[in-house]
């Protein structure tokens, strides 16, 4: 290949051979145009590997309006200076275009992660977020490029709904931690971003509403529907799990709900225990329904638990008059009651399943109650006439 000095004139008077042909520049060894039988002249910088040996090739780009010789001269002298430091930039380059895309980083948390760790309903949850708010913004940036600033402006377009906002930003964050587990990249560029600030619904139901919520339980067409929010008033249980339920989870005998470990939110076997009440309901709900499918509460379709309640809860609510007070809130009504009556903090958790004693502290104010019931005691004591 022949050496020439190049400059402006130079590389515009080129002629096209039959066979393309590389001019390497005298003063930056490694830097040349490349000429092919068409006339199109393009850049390139060509070195070799410091610590393998092998002859690398990189086109700058086409000569023309686009990049000058001066452009292609500096771009050239940037990559020759790397490879100098031990760098090998046709490598980094074709590493950084065949690196993985974020929606290929979602693929495999789904099915390295989620799916085989995490409860059917978390997964769907995970898919949700994933495929309306996440892929939609950064679903097509590469893993490694995906900065802070890409995932604030992710958070802070959800700031309306800040409870979302928060959950989307922690899956995200987990995504890039285990990105990091799998050499993906070396960061979290999530770590650091301060989530919204959640006000935390602590709704439970008055003794008044509770007799209203019974009324309208009772005069409801759908008595399936209505026996599976008296076992959730009853044991406090969440309501994926009263539908999730089967009758062999069941020891009527001994009063005794065992739940799966995949059914229960600390993924672990529970034995609740159950109230005179629960297991009459339980025994008049299978004389009137007969068992005919393992699930307690089947669904229409064979084989199926009901799936959700959402219509029936909302006929219910209008037929009772009852406002801002979802299915949820019926183990925040369940456990206030316990509290109320002077049931201990600790035996209250455990019933709720709860692994963190403080999820139960926002019932520690009802404690005072009975409490103040007793203390009431030796005032009237001495207010009694002799």
């Amino acid at each position: 290949m022949p050496k020439v000095k190049l400059t402006k004139n130079s590389v515009d008077n080129l002629k096209p051979y039959e066979a393309e042909c590389v001019y390497w520049d005298e003063t930056l060894p490694g830097f040349g145009v490349r000429v092919k039988p068409s006339g199109m002249k393009s850049f390139v910088v060509q070195y070799r590997n410091r610590k393998t040996g092998r002859s690398r090739r990189k086109t700058l780009g086409k000569h023309g309006p686009h990049m000058s010789l001066h452009q292609a001269r500096e771009l050239a002298k940037g990559y020759l200076s790397d490879v100098v430091r031990g760098g090998d930039p046709v490598a980094a380059f074709k590493a950084a275009r065949s690196s993985p895309s974020v929606r290929e980083l979602a693929d495999q948390y789904l099915s390295h992660h989620a799916i085989p760790k995490k409860r059917p309903k978390s997964v769907a949850n995970d898919r949700s977020m994933l495929y309306r708010f996440i892929l939609p913004n950064i679903g097509n940036h590469k893993v490694f490029e995906v900065g802070y600033d890409d995932i604030q402006t992710l958070h802070n377009s959800l700031k309306s709904t800040p409870y979302q906002a928060n959950r989307v930003l922690s899956l995200i964050s987990k995504m890039f931690e285990l990105s990091i587990k799998w050499r993906w990249r070396l960061d979290n560029p999530a770590k650091g971003i301060e989530k919204f600030h959640e006000e935390k619904r602590y709704r439970w139901l008055s003794g008044e509403e509770l007799a209203k919520l019974t009324k309208a339980l009772n005069e409801h067409p759908n008595q399936i529907a209505a026996n599976a929010i008296r076992l959730q008033l009853l044991t406090g249980a969440r309501i994926g799990e009263v539908l999730s339920a089967k009758w062999i989870d069941f020891n009527l005998d001994r009063g005794v709900w065992i739940k799966p470990s995949h059914h229960t939110k600390q993924k672990r076997t529970e034995h609740l225990p159950l109230s005179g009440a629960a297991k009459q309901l339980l025994i008049l709900h299978c004389e009137a329904s007969g068992i005919k499918s393992e699930f307690v509460f089947p669904g229409r379709l064979s084989g199926k638990p009901i799936v959700d309640l959402k219509r029936f809860w909302r006929s219910v609510m209008t037929s009772a008059g009852i406002d801002n007070y979802r299915i949820h809130d019926n183990r925040h009504t369940h456990a206030s009651q316990l509290v109320s009556s002077g049931m201990s903090l600790a035996i209250v958790g455990r019933l709720l399943g709860h692994t963190n004693p403080m999820t139960t502290q926002r019932y520690a104010h009802l404690a005072d109650n009975p409490l103040r019931e007793a203390a009431e005691i030796m005032a009237r004591k001495m207010s009694a006439p002799e």
